[in-house]
């Protein structure tokens, strides 16, 4: 059987206080379990937890992935940022057009998400989370879908798109060109074989899809770190 996607991580100066803010402006709420750390749980269909890790590394470039929020109307589009805003997000330029319709902001610590306009049927039915979008390869795109067992939903012009069976986000990879890696990724993802399966197995298996193993420090772990093709980082966790 196929890891599922446990959780997306955060590295963060501060995780109590990112956590905070995705919190209040997800309306998520925070996981009981704290061996798992500063966790919040879907209330929705999005499938996967966030989580906030502790670290003292600078953000040195734009994030490989961002959220992609979706809006009903341009007065839901005006009141999402705003929310946002209050809650300690700020408005940022990484390039887009003054004709694009949606709008890009930070949260507290930089990580950059979108507001999307309404009307885009691309998230059509995806929920307020509608994507978490990503900068990758084809080649990355197949990977993940073949290491979640989750069908590609896109697949044309070097950009892909998967989404799980039981709905919530799609994850997007918007093809070439890719941007430079500018070191340890701030954002990862967390899988989890099904209990009772063997761990190394899975690592095994996403090794012959075309991931690979790294070292990034971790040092004596229960958790395997591994790379995609396109070489950002993601983790196996213990069996659960």
């Amino acid at each position: 059987m196929t890891s599922r996607l446990h959780a997306l991580c955060f590295d963060a100066h501060d995780p109590l206080r990112l956590a905070r803010f995705w919190a209040d402006f997800l309306c998520w709420e925070t996981s009981e379990d704290s061996s798992d750390g500063i966790t919040l749980l879907p209330s929705d269909e999005t499938g996967f937890r966030l989580r906030f890790l502790s670290t003292q590394e600078r953000k040195t470039g734009q994030n490989h992935m961002h959220f992609d929020l979706t809006s009903t109307s341009p007065d839901d589009q005006k009141q999402v940022v705003e929310r946002a805003l209050e809650l300690g997000a700020r408005h940022i330029d990484i390039g887009q057009r003054p004709e694009e319709g949606h709008v890009v902001l930070a949260d507290p610590e930089g990580n950059e998400f979108c507001v999307i306009e309404p009307g885009n049927s691309f998230l059509a039915e995806c929920g307020f989370i509608g994507a978490l979008a990503g900068d990758g390869s084809q080649e990355a795109g197949y990977f993940w879908s073949r290491a979640l067992g989750w069908p590609l939903v896109w697949d044309r012009d070097q950009e892909t798109a998967i989404r799980s069976p039981h709905g919530g986000p799609k994850v997007t990879w918007g093809g070439p060109p890719l941007m430079p890696k500018t070191g340890k990724e701030r954002l990862h993802f967390d899988l989890a074989p099904p209990a009772g399966s063997d761990q190394q197995a899975e690592v095994d298996r996403l090794v012959s899809l075309g991931a690979t193993r790294i070292d990034i420090g971790q040092g004596d772990v229960d958790w395997v770190v591994m790379a995609d093709p396109d070489g950002h980082e993601f983790c196996v966790l213990t069996p659960r």
